[in-house]
């Protein structure tokens, strides 16, 4: 049987006044899709393009429910999540081809494409 892997993500802007939050089966595909504006709608119409945080699914049912439950949250709240993950606010797309697609990522998994070292230590 197949394994398949969601990911709930939030994206913000440059100034990290404006986030959005989607659900996607291959993060980064998403991501690169966002950054290079294939996605209408409003991400593209506020420029937010910055992946600061991503959760794994195993199911989209989870999934979905996760993202219609963050997409309720007051701004603040979601600022302080991304910083679990990104105390730094990076842009974490970068990192993305160093994740195996098929197993949980979580930060401790992105490594500095230029330098090999790991992001967060």
């Amino acid at each position: 049987m197949k394994d398949y892997s969601f990911w709930v993500y939030i994206l913000f802007d440059e100034r990290a006044k404006g986030t959005y939050i989607g659900v996607t089966n291959n993060l980064a595909r998403r991501v690169y899709e966002h950054k290079k504006g294939l996605v209408p709608g409003f991400a593209h119409d506020h420029g937010i393009d910055k992946l600061g945080y991503f959760e794994y699914y195993k199911y989209i049912n989870n999934a979905i429910a996760r993202e219609k439950n963050l997409k309720n949250w007051h701004r603040a709240w979601k600022y302080r999540l991304i910083e679990t993950m990104n105390p730094d606010w990076k842009d974490l797309a970068s990192y993305l081809d160093n994740i195996d697609i098929y197993h949980k990522p979580s930060k401790e998994d992105l490594v500095d494409p230029r330098t090999g070292k790991k992001v967060f230590e």
